[in-house]
């Protein structure tokens, strides 16, 4: 497995893996539960750059040169100027004036979203992309790591724990009951 940088023509797999984690969230977004438009809508924010899920903010896990994996994460400090560009679309392209609630802040680079392909989960790779996010930012980078969980994700929230990450409080986002954890440097 090869841990690296995305780029722009990654984009097509990112979507394909970011949505499988954040599928209900797109939905909540765009006013429909729709799964190509869903794909299509987080395609088109990360094949571009200077937003919250742009490839500038992922990196990917690939074996035998294909991506089975990847991660979407930023500066919390950068969430509005980041968000900004996704509520201007939803207002223009699907007629949505949502307001989302602030899920990271200033003081962590935060874990937006971790998805596996399919036929690839079960094989330790969100657990490789979650280490290789713990040593490049909190060890290297001496930052604290953040991330949200839905509160009855047993499993993920045993994971995380496991990788060192402690509850910090409750969030809500777009009515999602969540827990905020952190890596703290």
């Amino acid at each position: 497995m090869i841990i690296r940088k995305a780029t722009s023509i990654d984009a097509p797999d990112i979507a394909e893996c970011l949505l499988l984690a954040m599928e209900s969230i797109v939905y909540a977004f765009i006013g429909k539960n729709d799964p190509i438009v869903a794909y299509e809508f987080l395609l088109h924010f990360i094949a571009q750059e200077d937003n919250q899920y742009s490839y500038q903010n992922c990196w990917v896990v690939s074996s035998e040169n294909q991506i089975i994996g990847a991660i979407n994460i930023y500066n919390g400090a950068n969430l509005n100027t980041l968000r900004m560009p996704i509520i201007n679309y939803l207002k223009t392209n699907f007629n949505r004036e949502i307001i989302i609630e602030d899920e990271t802040q200033e003081g962590e680079y935060y874990i937006d979203t971790l998805g596996v392909k399919g036929n690839q989960q079960g094989k330790g790779i969100g657990s490789t992309l979650l280490q290789f996010c713990i040593d490049e930012f909190v060890h290297k980078q001496n930052q604290t790591l953040g991330l949200l969980v839905e509160k009855e994700n047993v499993a993920a929230k045993r994971l995380y724990e496991k990788l060192g990450f402690i509850y910090q409080s409750e969030k809500n986002l777009v009515g999602k009951q969540l827990e905020h954890m952190q890596i703290i440097r």
